[in-house]
């Protein structure tokens, strides 16, 4: 959409005010609303001025002035405030020299998108997230001096077969780690699940399906692939959409990786292709029918997994869902079809199809940066020629100790995470994609989290040690 384009649905829409959104570092959706009076040709062309020192992980007080660049591309009609409101995502430049912040998310994911062609390699690149999500009907925490606690509930969650309501109690319900796929009534939140996604559709966002997962309570609606940075917005509003239905049904949507104990965890599965001249540059005649830029595609995930853990496994919740023993994704190992290890290739029949699957992300990311990392780690792996070795078509969770210890493993701990990535971030660095005041400013967000984490005891603890 134009910035003629804006001007125009704002007079036919009869809208009263235009938000402006951005990203933070932590991958939270931000925004500020300017009545329409205010939004003109020069407003669209010159950006909005806002204080960066009030965003954690930005500039300081003393150099806070920045300038917020509407993208008409991204405009959308809020499906959700009272008043008519025409939303446009945003990239931040600094205000003197019109430059890209290099600490912005947004404007990183569009970096590598340019990177990309920089290279010769290919000229597009496509993500297809698949975030998953739980629902609740009750969200209560504490953390405190004297009291650290939590407790969610839902009632259609599996713990509540017997719990007793004033209206009775149905008792259909799906058990633990049996929510894929049955009908209503055990799976009673199809109608949320249909207006989210119907909502998603009417924001502009190319959709094919939803449905339950596999834990209790939790969900997940399908989006069509886009190219990187529409993609990462798409996310947004995604995000976006499932928080603010489900509160409109008195409800509380979560991407928490692992809000409860005991059965599967959120996570955020990412397709990927490249292509060049309208042509798919992962199809091929090699393992799977893949080409050889994308086996090398596949051995630049795989080597720098653990850095890229910083940016798709980006909170200490996310790796109690990344634990070795269970269904999830730790090896760093690829195959077709296999669901077990962190990279898979997808069965298609169109050559168009083809492409390549990260499994060990989860939605607690950042799009813009986790997509963006996840492409440079890939461009990394064709420039470098880096082989990931033989496919493992073998189920990885049934190994024998002896085999599964010659496996790598993706990070255990965001601690990890962080240490990885300090030790490999060249790949991140080329072109100027990322920078390292930008991922220096990351990583101590991030400590700032670890160390909340590490420094306050735990429920459990006093349930392990209290009579020690």
């Amino acid at each position: 959409m134009s910035i003629q384009n804006v001007l125009k649905t704002i007079k036919d829409e009869n809208v009263k005010y235009v938000d402006i959104r951005f990203t933070d570092p932590r991958g939270k959706l931000q925004h500020v609303t300017v009545i329409v009076d205010e939004v003109s040709e020069d407003f669209l062309e010159e950006g909005f001025m806002f204080d960066g020192s009030s965003i954690a992980g930005w500039k300081s007080i003393d150099q806070s002035d920045m300038k917020l660049m509407p993208d008409c591309d991204s405009a959308y009609m809020d499906p959700f405030y009272a008043e008519k409101t025409l939303c446009i995502h945003c990239s931040v430049v600094e205000p003197d020299t019109g430059e890209a912040y290099d600490r912005d998310p947004r404007g990183t994911a569009e970096k590598a998108e340019a990177y990309l062609k920089s290279t010769g390699i290919g000229d597009t690149a496509y993500m297809g997230p698949e975030a998953e999500f739980f629902l609740f009907d009750d969200v209560r925490y504490s953390v405190g001096i004297n009291k650290v606690s939590y407790q969610v509930d839902a009632i259609d969650a599996s713990w509540n077969t017997d719990t007793e309501y004033e209206m009775g109690n149905t008792g259909h319900r799906p058990g633990i780690k049996g929510g894929y796929f049955p009908v209503n009534p055990i799976d009673d939140a199809q109608d949320i699940r249909s207006e989210m996604l119907s909502t998603m559709k009417r924001m502009g966002i190319k959709v094919d399906k939803h449905h339950h997962e596999v834990a209790s309570c939790q969900h997940e609606l399908g989006m069509i692939f886009g190219t990187l940075t529409k993609q990462a917005d798409n996310l947004q509003k995604y995000k976006y959409v499932i928080h603010n239905v489900a509160q409109a049904y008195g409800k509380s949507a979560t991407f928490m990786p692992k809000p409860i104990a005991g059965d599967n965890g959120t996570g955020m599965h990412v397709n990927m292709s490249i292509w060049k001249d309208g042509k798919p540059l992962f199809a091929g005649n090699q393992y799977a029918d893949l080409s050889q830029e994308a086996i090398w595609f596949i051995g630049g995930i795989l080597k720098h997994a653990k850095a890229l853990n910083a940016f798709t496994n980006p909170a200490t919740n996310s790796y109690k869902r990344l634990i070795p023993g269970f269904e999830a994704p730790v090896l760093r190992a690829y195959s077709a079809s296999n669901r077990s290890g962190a990279v898979r290739i997808p069965w298609a029949e169109s050559p168009k199809a083809k492409r390549v699957e990260a499994r060990f992300p989860d939605p607690a990311a950042n799009p813009y940066l986790c997509f963006a990392a996840l492409l440079m780690a890939g461009l990394d792996g064709i420039k470098n020629k880096i082989d990931p070795g033989p496919a493992s078509d073998k189920d990885l969770y049934d190994l024998p100790p002896e085999e599964l210890a010659g496996i790598p493993t993706v990070c255990s701990s965001l601690r990890e995470a962080l240490d990885s990535l300090e030790a490999d971030q060249d790949f991140l660095l080329a072109g100027d994609v990322f920078t390292k005041g930008q991922i220096e400013g990351y990583v101590a967000l991030k400590w700032d989290e670890v160390f909340a984490f590490e420094h306050t005891p735990h429920p459990i603890e006093f349930q392990m040690y209290y009579s020690c």
